[in-house]
Formats: C-alpha cells, structure tokens, sequence
C-alpha cells in the first residue's frame, strides 16, 4: 500500500499522516466488507505484532481522523465508520490501477454479447449494458444512450391508419425502434407511403439523423422538391417523423433497482422513495450523470461522486461511478454508470465501468462498419 507524505494543510483540507492513511484503510476495508462500525480492538489486529501499533495509539489515531470528519461514531459505545469524506480520500489515493478479474470481464463479455465469447446474447445493447452494470457490482446500473438524432437509420416505414394518420417507424442502430403519429394535410396512399419509404431506405439508409436533416434540407431548397411528387412526399413524411427529435435527450436504461431494497444503508423509507423519484425522472437523471462526468476522473475516464458532493439530495447517501462512452473524434455519446451506497466496493466497480464503457465504444463501431 502506497502511503503519501504528510503535508501542512489548513483544518479543512488536513492530510493525515503515514499512520493515519494506514488506520483509515484498514476501517474502509473492514468496513466495506461487513457493513458494521469498526472498533480500535479489531483495527489493532490488523497491526498486531508491529512496533508503536498499541490499542491506545490506534485509538488517538481514530479520535484524530474522526475530528478531521474522516470518520465519525454512529453510536458512543460504537466503532467508527468511514465519511464520504474518507471514502473520497480513500477513492483518490488508494484505488491504484483498478483491474477487473479474468472472471469478470469473461461474464461481462458474454452478457453484452462481445464477438467471439461463448453464449454472447443478441438484443439491445442498453438493456444488456445496463443489466452488466447491475449484476456485477449488485446495485444499480444506468446507461444513458446516444440521443436519436446522432443515431443512424437503419430502416423507415409509413403506415396508414384511419382519419388520415400515419404511423412512421424509424429503425436505427442496436435495433432501437421508435414509432410516431404523424399527420400531413394532403392525404396519402399507402403505395404513396410505401413509394416515399423506399426513396428515403435507399438515400439515407445508415446515416444519422443530424446528417439526413441537413441533406433534406437542402434538398427542400432544390426546384426538384417542389414538382417531384415522390421526392415532396419523402421529404415531408421524413421532417414529420423526425420533428422535435433534436431537442430529446438519448433513452435511460436502468437496471438492479430492487438491488438496493436489500441494502442495510437504504434502511431510511423516504430517502429511499426520493432515490427511486430519481430514477423515474429521466431528464433530472440525465442532468446528474451529465454533473459527474463534467468532474475530474479518479481513474482513466471513470468519475466518482460520493455522498454530500451530489447536489441532488436524494443522492447524498450513494455513490455514483460513471464514465462516458465516446464515436468519432472523441465525441461524448452517451454515459454508463452505478449507483449504490457509500459503503460500495470501489475498485472493482471503478473496473468494470472502465471496462464496459471501452466494450460499448467498440461494438458502436463494429455496428457502424457492417
């Protein structure tokens, strides 16, 4: 374990010394893997033969990281367990070059059905990324995926229904479908409808939307649209289906929700109804992910927000450990994530959402390619 030099801060931003980092690591551990307050006795056990290591020293040791808020005693007769502000020291300083185990990347690889792996799944890729996230670090996983006017088209159908309505079926990448209502006021045949579809599959097949929007465009600009009924046809069906799809955010998928049911730190009802509020409301939601990793990351490109360093209250219980998912030149388009309680084990989850980030990046492109 690397322990960091002492330095001469001011109160708020105090730094404890060799013996103080090496009793706040031993209380984290102990504490992450039993959930109970860690007392002097069982702290001094894990020191037990070492010189200047007495129960009395280890106890002074606690007392100076409780009074520096590293620590605190839920009970007087209790142990000390760790703060958000100790997690976050513990976070920075001691998780290292976080590495999943061969296991974990072998069943991570199999759910998100990577290329290669036996019993790799078929399906939407959110909802398995999501569920990867949740059944590896048992507690929430959310993924918030590219927004539909940065995904590509992969197919579009029209068709009619009573009272002049259309229905428009917009298919794109990971099979994600999204279906809409429209209405124009000339009204259209289905052979008109089926004649539009194929003109727009055949131009636009395998291109975002962004980039169709500004062909159309053009197009619209062109003396062509105005006296080609096939291609006007297109071109209004087409901005109909898509109107207002700029300004949507991309889906949230969440999964493991029940997870934390189970969680003795989610033992408080009305913080825990906050909690799920906050995942039903997808845009709030989005916003918070979008907070996170807006921060610096503790390792590689994963952000950790931890505790009373959310600004949503119904989050100051939790840690969320996040990391975006990157197409093109660098560009952001979308976020994997977890959310569970402080008490959450660190850098295995640091780990896997690296892991699964990179896994989604890559089989974006692959799906890109075909």
């Amino acid at each position: 374990m690397a322990i960091l030099a002492p330095t001469s801060p001011s109160q708020s931003d105090w730094t404890p010394d060799a013996r103080g980092q090496a009793v706040l690591t031993a209380i984290i551990k102990e504490h992450l893997r039993t959930g109970e307050p860690v007392g002097s006795r069982t702290t001094s056990e894990r020191f037990a033969g070492g010189a200047g290591w007495s129960p009395a020293t280890i106890r002074n040791v606690m007392a100076e990281l409780e009074e520096h808020g590293l620590v605190e005693q839920p009970h007087t007769s209790a142990g000390r367990v760790p703060t958000d502000k100790g997690y976050r020291f513990y976070v920075d300083h001691f998780i290292g070059d976080a590495r999943l185990s061969r296991a974990d990347i072998s069943a991570i690889d199999r759910t998100l059905g990577v290329p290669g792996e036996a019993g790799a799944q078929t399906g939407r890729l959110m909802e398995r990324v999501s569920h990867a996230l949740s059944e590896l670090s048992e507690n929430v996983g959310i993924v918030v995926s590219p927004p539909v006017a940065d995904s590509r088209l992969e197919h579009i159908e029209f068709l009619q229904l009573a009272d002049g309505r259309i229905l428009a079926v917009l298919v794109f990448a990971s099979n994600v479908v999204q279906n809409k209502i429209i209405r124009v006021d000339e009204r259209l045949t289905q052979e008109e409808l089926e004649g539009a579809a194929r003109y727009l599959n055949a131009e636009f097949s395998g291109k975002s939307l962004q980039m169709i929007r500004s062909e159309v465009l053009a197009l619209m600009r062109e003396e062509k649209a105005l006296y080609d009924r096939l291609l006007r046809n297109a071109v209004l069906l087409f901005e109909r289906s898509v109107e207002g799809g700029e300004e949507e955010t991309g889906d949230v998928y969440i999964d493991g929700a029940s997870n934390i049911l189970s969680k003795p730190d989610f033992s408080d009802f009305e913080r825990l109804r906050e909690l799920f509020r906050t995942f039903e409301a997808k845009s709030r939601l989005v916003k918070i992910l979008n907070e996170c990793i807006a921060r610096e990351p503790v390792f590689a490109d994963v952000h950790v927000v931890i505790g009373r360093e959310h600004s949503a209250p119904s989050l100051q219980s939790c840690t969320l450990i996040t990391a975006p998912y990157r197409m093109g030149e660098g560009f952001v388009a979308g976020t994997v994530g977890v959310v569970g309680p402080m008490r959450i084990e660190y850098a295995r989850t640091i780990a896997a959402v690296n892991y699964i980030a990179r896994v989604v990046e890559r089989l974006l492109r692959e799906e890109a390619r075909i």
